[in-house]
């Protein structure tokens, strides 16, 4: 524990002198500095300190209480009984208690956020025993300051469904997507949306990652655009960049708001994603993105840079990436082919087999002749 501050200390004293503070309240924080100094204070100590401070903390003034909330809160020497007699000096003490590791059952904490005011739900926010049924409790308010709060608050619980919802808003809110991209307990799969923000190292370990996802569970293939769409994305790039951006989230069933996260991407790795996504070789890609006549486009070490990301990804995995980035749900694939059954039906009286084909009757006439061979010689 901290040693009872010296500047704190003389000030306290100064007051005492100058009659500015009741000599009670002196005693009360000089003991409790002193106790917190101790590495395992006496029972007898503790017997006296909360007995002194049990006849106290009702009479001193409000900045002491704010005081003592702050240093016993989280101390686990504190005897129950002297933070009873805190929680009852009002609400004031009780989040200042709430915020410095006031010892809570779970049941509480999810009654606190369930029924909690703003005040007590941004204390609650940044306690690291937080239950994961309270975490979500708290992300469904949607309110940004208690989702910054929760996201910075990396020894509490993130369950998979406030996570995706955060990384969902981190969309429009873009002051979510540093916090998230920092926490160690969140999967580079589930990070993916958040690609245009990641460091370099983090990009290569996002694309590893859909890379292996796909190998173990490919997508449907889609049809790649085709060369008279791309000719009119050629010509509207050199024209108008914003209906180009337009054109391209038409193709991959987006709407605006995939064309303007294209639109404010300078760096342009969004529309080289979807552009190798849409089936479009690098070289086209290429030649679209220097038609934009963009910053990006006048950056050689930039071109190149969106070269190498196009090269080193596959359309499946920038298809994936894409609708990752945003938003975009992917179009269920259709059912192909005709059923096949397990058993041959031809043998059950309850459904008739299907006509044999010529082919068919024609191998089994065969089959039986060589049988009848064998059997003879």
């Amino acid at each position: 524990m901290t040693k009872p501050d010296a500047q704190e200390l003389a000030h306290l004293a100064r007051l005492a002198r100058e009659g500015g503070l009741d000599l009670s309240q002196v005693s009360l924080r000089v003991k409790t500095d002193l106790l917190l100094s101790t590495r395992q204070p006496a029972r007898d100590d503790l017997a006296a300190f909360s007995e002194m401070a049990m006849a106290l903390i009702p009479t001193v003034d409000e900045a002491t209480a704010l005081i003592l909330a702050r240093k016993l809160s989280g101390w686990r020497h504190t005897p129950a009984p002297v933070l009873l007699a805190l929680r009852a000096r009002g609400e004031a003490v009780f989040i200042e208690m709430l915020r410095h590791g006031l010892p809570l059952g779970s049941d509480e904490i999810e009654a606190l956020a369930e029924a909690g005011d703003a005040e007590t739900l941004s204390a609650l926010a940044g306690r690291h025993d937080l239950t994961s049924v309270a975490v979500l409790m708290l992300v469904e308010r949607n309110s940004a300051a208690l989702d910054l709060a929760l996201i910075a608050n990396t020894k509490a619980p993130l369950p998979r469904a406030a996570a995706t919802t955060l990384i969902r808003r981190s969309r429009s809110r873009p002051a979510y997507q540093s916090g998230l991209l920092a926490r160690s307990d969140l999967s580079n799969l589930e990070l993916a949306p958040l690609f245009l923000r990641a460091s370099a190292e983090r990009r290569l370990t996002i694309l590893d990652s859909l890379a292996a996802y796909e190998a173990l569970h490919p997508s449907e293939r889609s049809v790649p655009v085709t060369a008279a769409a791309f000719a009119e994305w050629l010509a509207l790039a050199s024209e108008d960049g914003e209906q180009a951006f337009n054109a391209i989230a038409r193709f991959f069933g987006g709407g605006t708001a995939f064309a303007e996260a294209m639109q404010r991407d300078a760096g342009r790795d969004l529309a080289a994603l979807a552009l190798i996504a849409s089936g479009a070789s690098v070289e086209e890609a290429t030649r679209f993105l220097i038609r934009l006549g963009d910053e990006a486009s006048h950056s050689v070490e930039r071109i190149f840079a969106l070269v190498a990301l196009m090269r080193s990804t596959r359309p499946a995995v920038a298809r994936r990436l894409v609708q990752q980035i945003a938003g975009l749900v992917p179009v269920a694939p259709q059912r192909r082919g005709q059923h096949q059954p397990a058993m041959d039906p031809s043998g059950t009286p309850s459904r008739a087999g299907g006509a044999r084909s010529e082919g068919q009757s024609a191998l089994s006439d065969i089959l039986g002749r060589v049988g009848a061979r064998r059997e003879r010689g």
